[in-house]
């Protein structure tokens, strides 16, 4: 039961961190990365699929994305998705391969993806310990209906701190290691 408890509140939290660690992917930094445009949706015939199901997408250089698309129609329909995504991205086509050039950040801009970094971080701890708090409820529980002893909720209160402990230091890894990446010119 407590082993249950214990390992259900170690996956989650993983998942929390993971989610974390996908959403900062999608943040962009000075330099090209296909996980910026790799989640937007194209319209193919019809059907919203992700950009890269329906193109080849890969890094030119430190700051070029390129686009090729596998079929020629599909050019306009992943311009189109790309001006309408929120990343303040322009195309550039030239015959069927679409190249888009990531300008540097501006000083003002990267302290500004740092506070969403962090805030990003907060989220994800705030989460971690909404776990921690629903995995000792259930071993109160236990100790209510009597299936455990005083002794073993304690100690389950500790291990499950200490796997709280873990996945917060985890989450701050990840904020610092994205703010030197924001920070790196």
């Amino acid at each position: 039961m407590l082993n249950d408890i214990k390992k259900d509140a170690t996956t989650r939290m993983q998942k929390s961190v993971d989610a974390f660690r996908q959403d900062l992917t999608k943040l962009r930094t000075g330099r090209a990365s296909t996980a910026l445009v790799e989640h937007l949706k194209v319209n193919y015939y019809g059907t919203d699929m992700p950009l890269s199901q329906v193109a080849t997408i890969g890094v030119a250089d430190a700051r070029t994305l390129t686009i090729t698309p596998w079929e020629k129609p599909m050019v306009a329909a992943v311009e189109k998705a790309i001006f309408a995504s929120d990343l303040g991205l322009t195309p550039n086509t030239a015959g069927t391969v679409i190249r888009i050039n990531l300008p540097p950040l501006t000083e003002e801009r990267r302290k500004e993806l740092s506070k969403h970094v962090h805030a990003g971080g907060e989220d994800a701890k705030v989460a971690i310990r909404n776990i921690r708090r629903d995995a000792n409820h259930q071993v109160k529980e236990l100790l209510k209906d009597k299936k455990i002893t005083e002794d073993e909720e304690r100690r389950s209160e500790d291990e499950i701190q200490k796997l709280t402990d873990k996945a917060i230091k985890d989450v701050d890894d990840v904020v610092k290691d994205k703010e030197k990446e924001l920070m790196a010119v």
